[in-house]
């Protein structure tokens, strides 16, 4: 890479990752040779980036936090409003921008200065979001984590199983996964040698422990399905069968696709095949429906219909004063 400049921004890219690169890594993936990256890196200082460089044989170089925050990227009230921003955005798991939320978050507390890092906790700190609907999740684990598969490092932290039970665990992180409301780690368990999905908001006091993670393959290849799978087939699933009382063409629009499945019995009544973990989710679609229904099966969907009954008629009866 001849063009200065382009090859300037392309190893500050390189450095905002948080971890450690050799000089020799650097040289190979810019295809420069290693004087050429040490002038870069002068550079680089000379316009206000805190590039730290530690000796030995597993020296290298990493952007560190300096007394003020690099020019070009951000001032001081951006970098606070932003890192705000990416705090609440990886808390509430906003759909699209979950996983570049983390990233971007670590990278940037990697480089602010303790006063700006201070302003971001206490601001964090005095803001109360309205409630979501998923479990609450600290962002600075998440940066814990993100910044432990960046640099192939283990961690370790306590662990809260659905029971309450507590253990502390040794891993190696490989992907965070949002998925909804939720944030799962999936790393590999040194101490029970086998991949694990752990609910973020079950996790207390993660921290990198320095040492190097083992490089192996993920148990798929697309990691998001893989945990998705596994969450799923530890739910209990019910397949609902439901007669409706109405024309497949009347009942259609209300299911929407990826539902359920209709299934035309004659001009007057349609089958509603649907799976689910939730039988509120069941009982709530067949009732929006608007038409009469005759439940089959599951028989656990019968009962939960029944006292939904109970609970509406005792409502419907009860005085106002």
């Amino acid at each position: 890479m001849t063009d200065t400049p382009a090859r300037l921004l392309s190893l500050l890219s390189l450095l905002q990752t948080p971890r450690e690169w050799p000089g020799s890594e650097l040289a190979e993936r810019l295809d420069v040779s290693p004087r050429t990256i040490r002038r870069d890196i002068d550079r680089l200082r000379e316009l206000g980036y805190p590039v730290e460089a530690s000796r030995g044989s597993e020296g290298g170089y990493r952007l560190g936090a300096g007394t003020a925050m690099p020019p070009l990227l951000l001032d001081d009230e951006e970098a606070v409003a932003i890192a705000v921003g990416l705090r609440g955005a990886a808390g509430q798991a906003i759909s699209g921008i979950e996983e570049s939320s983390v990233r971007a978050l670590a990278k940037l507390e990697q480089v602010l200065p303790s006063r700006l890092r201070y302003r971001v906790g206490t601001l964090g700190a005095a803001t109360v979001p309205l409630p979501g609907t998923g479990p609450a999740v600290d962002p600075e684990h998440l940066t814990v984590f993100a910044g432990a598969i960046a640099n192939t490092e283990r961690t370790r932290f306590t662990y809260r199983t659905g029971d309450g039970t507590e253990s502390r665990r040794h891993v190696e992180p490989h992907r965070l996964v949002a998925a909804g409301r939720r944030w799962y780690l999936l790393g590999y368990d040194l101490d029970r040698d086998d991949w694990r999905i752990f609910r973020a908001d079950r996790i207390s006091e993660p921290r990198a422990t320095g040492g190097r993670a083992t490089p192996r393959q993920p148990p798929a290849e697309d990691v998001a399905a893989y945990v998705t799978d596994k969450m799923y087939s530890l739910l209990p699933t019910y397949s609902a069968r439901v007669t409706l009382h109405a024309p497949i063409g009347q009942v259609a629009p209300a299911i929407g696709e990826g539902f359920g499945e209709l299934e035309s019995l004659d001009d007057e009544t349609c089958v509603f095949h649907a799976g689910t973990d939730t039988l509120d989710w069941l009982a709530f679609r067949i009732l929006g429906l608007g038409c009469e229904f005759t439940v089959h099966e599951p028989p656990e969907l019968i009962e939960h219909l029944r006292k939904m009954a109970e609970r509406a008629e005792r409502g419907a009866s009860s005085t106002v004063d």
